[in-house]
């Protein structure tokens, strides 16, 4: 399969409920049942939202609530079938819809357009104790993707979600080998297409996505500016747009974890909302793979964190992203076609996907 999809993203709090219990249940349970291609439920670490109250796991008091992100993959009918009966049970929090083209099967002859100026995402879906060999997957895959010259990889550990339409769920006693974790990848295109006849050689059954991304920052380095959008498209759609700033739980500025310092910055700016996702293993730049080991004083392992906001709010927080990632970081820029924020009693945009023709 080399196909067109979609990618529907929820962003909602742990204690988020429905009147049947948990909106992480229910909407997993959806997808489940809908056995959707890819999905993930991803627990954040850090984050706020639109009225930013701010929630961490590094202090008690604001531990409750932690952020959670749902991703679901599928051929765009079967998303848009899905995201009605999303919207009957999500009443809290930003869902996004963004375009991509699903992988699974034969990589060999696999399409990676790219435009002038952007590079290629791959994100690929694997099970938690899936093997390559006698090493594990992800680690067998970001090793891979460091040897190609992938810019960056990080590894995100799903507690929940489907692969190949079967659901696979954590629990405290289970072996969870199959519950499914992602490989977010970064590079050119070149070098991503390069590198898919050796994911499926690793992989027997490789289920995988691609997707356009500017690479703005690596290592202090500035490469290019996010994309510079209108407001909205020719028919009046709102467009939206997305920073990704993957850097490691060791990095530091002033004194404090570098994404703990890019959190707090951005919410005395007023930004939108950040959501902040810690990984198990990967890599930036021209450092090697890499992951908690026995001994280690500190954590080295990658933290991945997410903004969406207007093209308007995206530019102010763009400016206190580079102040703050002077040295180290890799930061990404997405367009989001379609995005939709909503509270109890209100919504903001809107679920009809713009274009923009860059």
């Amino acid at each position: 399969m080399n196909e067109d999809c979609l990618k529907l993203t929820t962003y909602f709090g742990e204690r988020d409920r429905t009147e049947h219990g948990l909106l992480s249940d229910e909407l997993m349970r959806v997808y489940g049942e809908q056995r959707v291609q890819a999905s993930v439920l991803l627990r954040g670490i850090e984050g706020f939202g639109r009225l930013h109250h701010l929630h961490t796991d590094r202090l008690l008091t604001l531990s409750e609530d932690l952020p959670l992100v749902s991703i679901a993959i599928d051929e765009r009918r079967r998303i848009e079938e899905l995201l009605e009966r999303v919207l009957q049970i999500k009443r809290r929090g930003l869902i996004t819809l963004e375009r991509a083209r699903l992988l699974s099967g034969e990589m060999a002859n696999a399409s990676v357009p790219e435009q002038p100026g952007e590079e290629t995402k791959l994100t690929v879906y694997v099970g938690r104790r899936q093997r390559a060999g006698r090493t594990p997957a992800h680690v067998a895959i970001c090793e891979m993707l460091s040897q190609r010259g992938i810019a960056g990889a990080t590894v995100l550990l799903g507690v929940d979600g489907t692969r190949g339409g079967r659901r696979f769920r954590a629990s405290l006693l289970g072996a969870n080998g199959d519950v499914p974790l992602m490989v977010i990848a970064v590079g050119s295109g070149e070098r991503i297409a390069g590198a898919l006849p050796e994911l499926g050689a690793i992989l027997p059954e490789p289920l995988a996505t691609l997707e356009r991304v500017r690479i703005c920052k690596r290592d202090g380095r500035n490469l290019a500016d996010p994309h510079e959008l209108p407001g909205t498209d020719e028919h009046g759609l709102a467009l939206w747009q997305k920073l990704m700033i993957y850097t490691s739980a060791a990095a530091t500025h002033g004194g404090q974890p570098l994404h703990d310092a890019i959190v707090r910055a951005l919410r005395a700016s007023d930004a939108a909302g950040v959501s902040c996702l810690r990984g198990i293993w990967g890599y930036h730049g021209d450092h090697a793979p890499h992951g908690d080991r026995l001994l280690q004083l500190r954590r080295r392992v990658p933290v991945c964190t997410v903004v969406i906001d207007t093209p308007q709010g995206i530019e102010r927080s763009f400016a206190t992203i580079d102040e703050i990632t002077a040295e180290q970081g890799l930061v990404t820029s997405e367009i989001v076609p379609a995005m939709s924020a909503m509270s109890e009693s209100t919504r903001k945009g809107g679920l009809r996907l713009a274009r923009h023709h860059l």
